[in-house]
């Protein structure tokens, strides 16, 4: 039996805390599934958590939700920094920023971040249509009006 819409977000807001958002990669496990990608995992009870992906300036990747019966929830995604974001420094930083708007994911929505987040000179916009059993959206991340980063993303409930 799958577990109720309402648990499977708050589980998917505890997962995303505890692994990229709050943790970067520390969060990472030491032998991938997949050569060359960077995987995070969480565990809670009965269900389990894992996000693969593969790049960084430009990245893919597919997150995944487990409960006894095999893997009932699932969203890919597709992003990264500007083609003009070339300085490290800069680079780093907006990735920073993003973690700081995951981190305030919200269990009514709990594919990416809040709908509006902004810190120093960052703003943060996630647009979504759908629910946890089936959505799909946007993230973009302005510095000074200007579009450092995006990300598309989609998903829900394995049937």
């Amino acid at each position: 039996m799958h577990p109720s819409l309402a648990r499977l977000s708050e589980f998917l807001v505890d997962a995303k805390r505890q692994t990229y958002a709050g943790l970067d990669d520390d969060a990472t496990v030491s032998a991938p599934l997949l050569p060359g990608s960077k995987q995070l995992g969480y565990r809670a009870g009965d269900l389990s958590y894992r996000d693969i992906y593969f790049g960084m300036k430009f990245f893919v990747g597919q997150e995944t939700m487990q409960a006894s019966e095999g893997v009932i929830w699932s969203m890919s995604y597709a992003g990264g920094v500007a083609p003009t974001v070339v300085d490290r420094n800069e680079f780093l930083a907006i990735y920073a920023f993003l973690r700081q708007a995951l981190l305030a994911v919200g269990d009514d929505r709990p594919f990416r971040g809040p709908p509006q987040f902004e810190n120093e000179s960052f703003r943060y916009v996630n647009t979504s249509s759908g629910d946890v059993a089936e959505f799909h959206g946007e993230e973009q991340i302005h510095r000074g009006g200007v579009k450092v980063y995006g990300l598309r993303y989609s998903g829900g409930l394995l049937r």
